[in-house]
């Protein structure tokens, strides 16, 4: 325990603490309130300093402690290079300054209250002051440089006092070598070029933005707030359509497209969607970065005989790469700043009726803990896995790892002579020395000869859906179908399009990850399309996982909890397929996208007398949150539906999300499978089950909790993911966002019944021609026997009795009473209602007169079920064809 520090150093830490809150707390109340940082990692990080007690230093008293030590500095600077306060405390100050500095030291205190501010003004940004740091460092050298060379180079053997006025000691090492060598001549382009690009990384400007930024500056400076970005950080315009809280949309007005604009898109027409000869629907960051870079994301190494010695996590060396590609850091240091290009997303398309759409921030979505590369528990796995090699004789060794958030993957190769099933049969004696009983092995690892031995990590890591959207491989496509899933093994970002699925198939035990990925699938939907470009059809039977979104102007019909309506919903967008069809056939495309890029292009024309506005299709996504539910209360219709929309909706732009925590045959039927490519099996309870969703076996072996095997279309064998993971907080604040934007337009159609729809009642099944020949021949000769059906109708007894019942259950022929036939309760002219509601039809009219028994009453005679033609005991009731029936 470190020695308690005496009361007087305690005191004054205390008064400089207070102090330092309370100025940044005045620096963060004036002006508009900052994006809050609500990185958990950083709200939950504590500091190294412990005081009495046991109490941590919050980061927020750091951060301000910073700040009002830069605002002190400054003070004491300006104290005496601007005012000239006398004394020795003073010439020390002096001599620090000016000696460092020159003559430019002057403009140091103003440098040093602009970076006091920042720091307490805009915690967040924090991610951003190595930047600023070597942006102001080139700025300082270059202005000490030119200070230094206007003096005519003094130096400090002719005396200290030239060369503090001039550029101090930073002018002098840096300006005499280069005007030595280039001649001043050269010397000062090279300072003022070197000056302006510092002023370029201050800022965050590209070269290529320059024009803009300096007509943004341009619009403020005069007033001018045609197209106008709102200033960025250091006090400059932004990008075009990016505000001041790191990419927040600004609204435009809309205007007119000029002629290059309309060139610039027939020429993007020139492509169609089919021309991409292999489409990929998942994507994974890390990977590609590498395979670009041409390096590896694995850790290596050495030797076989250093594999077994490690006792530490040794410092990465220059060659190996983290997940997001770049120089990794050890586990216990900062993390590499990120390099992405800033994702597209300014002012989005306009809505019908000139309306402003504007995608929820990206700061809505927290921001996670930094990915470990490696750790002290990776090598003593290494060292466990050594040692079982070496028990059992088998040539191997371990080469490498790759550390994902959930599991590491560790790589192991076999000597020439050594069986890989030698490896394989090891997995109980591998469990055993790791001290973990979920051990999975891949014998190979796809694309490398190597085996691949997955074990959990002890220290595992949460992922979270906002560093997944912030990632370069969701920023690199503008597409509005593409969603978060999480990180791979190798701690790469995977996002999928569900546009090129097309149909996903999410299958787990209870508590395994599923409703976490609905989440996380709708919120990404939301953070990056607007109500035109997508529309969302949620279908719920469990009544609460999927409320919190009633409301969205995505959705095209409330949530939808009753099964039964579920299966009519599903018949309509069986018949949104259909007229989505008709018009590509009509107009002459393949695919929905190449429809609505001509239609916006203004190629499609409505037919000649035809007063229909033509208007591009959405994207239609239909989820599925518990599909077992449906599949026990309308199988038939639920099947049917499905098979069609997954056979046929993938170039109509509609899309289908089947989840299930049930994953069993008579709920994922084969027709299912057969046309629903893409799998995301989380933890299941059984082999079987595994087989089920993936067709192989693994999924069973999963430790749940997001721990998900990821099949999506086209790959040979699923990759292993760390789901990614939104709070219910986060969905909250992007669910009011979007409804503060937009009021939903429902479709009343989606759920009610189809007009032309029959009503025939599942168990007549494919019966239902033999049922009404059956119920005619009845009818007519009024007399019901089976050996009569099986006769006229030339079927088996069994099929004739089972025709006889349903003509009982229709309530046509009287129970049976032995040998004898039964009676018929239906007269002839009866006969066409009869067979109607067989049919499913609605009866005619004649039918309910003649329930009565009073045919020629006016009207209907049991319009308040009192009349006098009925009993005062009789009863009446309306069966699903709303025939009236009297029961005695």
């Amino acid at each position: 325990m470190p020695s308690r520090p005496p009361w007087p150093v305690r005191a004054v830490r205390g008064v400089w603490m207070g102090m330092a809150h309370a100025v940044g707390g005045a620096a963060r109340a004036a002006g508009p309130r900052p994006v809050q940082d609500t990185d958990e990692s950083a709200q939950g990080a504590r500091g190294q300093a412990r005081g009495q007690g046991g109490q941590e230093l919050e980061p927020d008293h750091r951060r301000d402690g910073v700040g009002f030590a830069l605002l002190a500095v400054a003070v004491i600077v300006a104290a005496r290079e601007w005012w000239g306060i006398d004394g020795a405390f003073g010439d020390g100050v002096h001599a620090v300054v000016a000696g460092t500095f020159g003559i430019a030291g002057v403009a140091l205190p103003v440098l040093l209250v602009w970076l006091a501010v920042r720091v307490m003004r805009h915690p967040e940004r924090s991610q951003q002051n190595g930047r600023v740091a070597i942006g102001l460092s080139f700025l300082v050298v270059a202005t000490c440089s030119l200070v230094h060379i206007s003096a005519d180079l003094p130096s400090p053997a002719d005396g200290f006092a030239p060369v503090q006025d001039a550029g101090g000691v930073i002018g002098f090492l840096f300006a005499t070598p280069v005007v030595t060598g280039l001649t001043q001549w050269f010397a000062i382009p090279l300072y003022v070029l070197a000056g302006f690009f510092g002023v370029l990384i201050v800022t965050a400007t590209p070269v290529h933005r320059i024009p803009a930024r300096l007509r943004g500056l341009y619009d403020r400076l005069t007033g001018n707030h045609r197209d106008a970005g709102a200033d960025g950080e250091d006090g400059l315009p932004l990008a075009e359509g990016v505000s001041a809280h790191d990419g927040k949309p600004a609204p435009k007005r809309r205007k007119r497209r000029t002629k290059q604009e309309i060139a610039a898109e027939k020429e993007r027409l020139a492509g169609f969607v089919g021309d991409e000869a292999f489409e990929k629907a998942a994507e994974v960051e890390a990977a590609e970065r590498a395979a670009k870079a041409g390096k590896a994301t694995t850790q290596r190494i050495p030797t076989h005989e250093s594999a077994g010695k490690v006792t530490g996590a040794p410092a990465i060396g220059p060659g190996v790469l983290g997940p997001d590609g770049e120089p990794a850091a050890p586990a216990d240091g900062p993390r590499p700043p990120q390099a992405s290009s800033p994702v597209p997303r300014g002012v989005q398309p306009m809505l019908e009726g000139d309306t402003v759409y504007l995608l929820p921030d990206e700061e809505l979505l927290v921001q996670g803990p930094p990915h470990k590369a490696r750790s002290a528990a990776n090598d003593r796995v290494v060292e466990s896995l050594t040692g079982v090699f070496e028990q059992f004789g088998v040539d191997a060794k371990v080469t490498g790892f790759t550390r994902g958030p959930t599991v590491t993957r560790y790589e192991v190769e076999v000597g020439a002579k050594t069986k890989v099933e030698r490896i394989t049969s090891l997995s109980n004696n591998i469990a055993y020395a790791v001290a973990s009983a979920d051990v999975r092995i891949l014998s190979p690892i796809p694309g490398k000869s190597a085996i691949g031995i997955e074990i959990p990590n002890s220290d595992r890591e949460t992922v979270v859906l906002g560093d997944v959207l912030r990632s370069s491989a969701a920023r690199r496509t503008e597409h509005p179908m593409v969603m978060g899933v999480g990180k791979d093994v190798e701690g790469g970002y995977v996002v999928a399009n569900l546009a090129k699925m097309p149909h996903i198939l999410v299958a787990g035990a209870t508590g395994a990850g599923k409703s976490s990925f609905i989440n996380s699938m709708i919120t990404s939907i939301l953070m990056r399309s607007t109500p035109e470009q997508v529309r969302l059809i949620l279908v719920d039977p469990k009544r609460v996982e999927l409320t919190i979104y009633e409301g969205i102007p995505h959705l095209i019909t409330p949530i939808i909890t009753n099964p039964k309506k579920a299966a009519e919903a599903l018949d309509w967008v069986v018949r949104e397929m259909d007229a989505r069809y008709d018009d590509l056939a009509a107009f002459g495309f393949k695919h929905i996208d190449d429809f609505n890029a001509a239609v916006r292009a203004g190629k499609v024309k409505p037919l000649p007398g035809s007063e229909r506005k033509i208007a591009p299709y959405p994207y239609l996504l239909v989820v599925v949150d518990e599909l077992a539910d449906l599949m026990m209360v309308a199988p038939r219709d639920v099947e049917a539906s499905i098979q069609r929309i997954t056979q046929l909706a993938r170039a109509a732009g509609i899309h289908l999300v089947l989840a299930t925590q049930r994953p069993s045959v008579d709920v994922v039927t084969g027709l299912i499978k057969a046309n629903v490519p893409s799998r995301l099996a989380f933890a299941t309870s059984s082999l079987a089950d595994s087989r089920v969703v993936l067709d192989q076996p693994g999924a069973e072996k999963l430790i749940g909790q997001g721990d998900a095997l990821f099949l999506p279309m086209g790959a040979a064998k699923p990759m292993r993911v760390q789901g990614a993971w939104v709070t219910e907080s986060e969905v909250h604040e992007v669910v009011e966002h979007v409804k503060n934007q937009l009021k939903p337009v429902y479709r009343e159609d989606v759920t009610a019944p189809a007009a032309a729809k029959k009503q025939i009642d599942e168990d007549i099944g494919d019966d239902l021609d033999l049922l009404l020949q059956a119920a005619e021949l009845v009818v007519t000769t009024q007399f019901g026997s089976t050996s009569m059906l099986q006769r006229k109708l030339r079927v088996g007894f069994a099929k004739a009795g089972r025709l006889m019942d349903l003509l009982e259950s229709r309530e046509i022929v009287g129970p049976s009473e032995g040998s004898k036939a039964r009676d018929v309760l239906v007269t002839p002219d009866d006969l066409p209602a009869a067979l109607a509601l067989i049919r499913g039809e609605q009866p005619p009219p004649v039918f309910d007169q003649a329930a009565g028994g009073d045919g020629d009453a006016g009207g209907d005679p049991y319009a308040d079920g009192t009349d006098g033609h009925l009993p005062p005991a009789a009863a009446e009731y309306h069966d699903d064809a709303d025939a009236v029936r009297q029961v005695p």
